[in-house]
């Protein structure tokens, strides 16, 4: 099975259309959550999303917050613009169809598992070993694929092993990524951003899982970055959503 692995896209519909085109063949998509947010397509992008034929997917916090499952509490000045700008945009079906996303963590496969912060909180950041550690033993899955900081990274952890024996894999940079999975662990990967990345790398990220090659790659692939500010610009978002696209932060 190869599955597609795409998150965060943040209503960024050139770097999902660019994405999905490089993509090649695939089985099924999995989509981590942040459909919406910061970007000036939410609509397009959820249209174009349940277009998908074959696709698992749960909600992340801007999909939550846009549809009024939760607040804007624990969003900066600039996110909260732009969802409640969001908010206002959304057609009630789209509306509908958001709020009815699934809260992580989901099972895929027996081996797979999906989640947009953590497998032990959908809204928690991964960041450093003591949050990879305790997501790998919250995990049900040997193969536990995130989102939500928009920074591409992998973790191992061994099977029998102690906190000590984590390891991080790569970072992963460049235009291709390759990991391979062995049976000797436990493995916590975020393939990236589509929509907004910010590990100063503008190019759309994305994932592609192959269970019988037993490999994950992850692809960044350029997009038409001028669009996607122009829109931004011309909906009246904050500029700085826009510039930020330029230089993946």
């Amino acid at each position: 099975m190869r599955y597609l692995i795409i998150s965060d896209i943040h209503a960024n519909l050139e770097a999902l259309e660019a994405t999905l085109a490089a993509a090649g063949e695939h089985e099924r998509v999995l989509v981590l959550g942040d459909l919406v947010g910061y970007g000036a397509d939410p609509n397009p992008v959820v249209d174009r999303i349940r277009e998908l034929p074959s696709a698992a997917l749960i909600r992340g916090n801007h999909d939550k917050v846009a549809v009024g499952l939760d607040d804007v509490e624990g969003f900066n000045y600039l996110a909260r613009q732009a969802i409640e700008w969001t908010a206002a945009a959304l057609t009630p079906e789209n509306r509908t169809w958001l709020a009815a996303l699934p809260k992580g963590p989901i099972m895929v496969e027996p081996q797979i598992e999906i989640c947009h912060g953590a497998p032990f909180d959908e809204d928690s950041y991964i960041f450093d070993d003591l949050d990879a550690t305790r997501a790998l033993r919250a995990a049900r899955a040997s193969l536990c694929l995130f989102g939500h900081t928009h920074v591409p990274a992998a973790f191992k952890l061994a099977a029998k092993g102690r906190n000590g024996d984590l390891q991080m894999l790569g970072p992963p940079r460049g235009s291709r990524f390759r990991l391979s999975l062995d049976n000797d662990g436990r493995y916590l990967v975020n393939c990236g951003a589509v929509g907004q990345p910010r590990d100063g790398d503008p190019h759309a990220a994305h994932g592609m899982l192959d269970t019988d090659a037993r490999t994950l790659m992850i692809m960044r692939v350029p997009y038409d970055v001028a669009t996607a500010q122009a829109k931004i610009i011309e909906a009246g978002l904050p500029e700085v959503l826009a510039q930020r696209l330029a230089v993946g932060r």
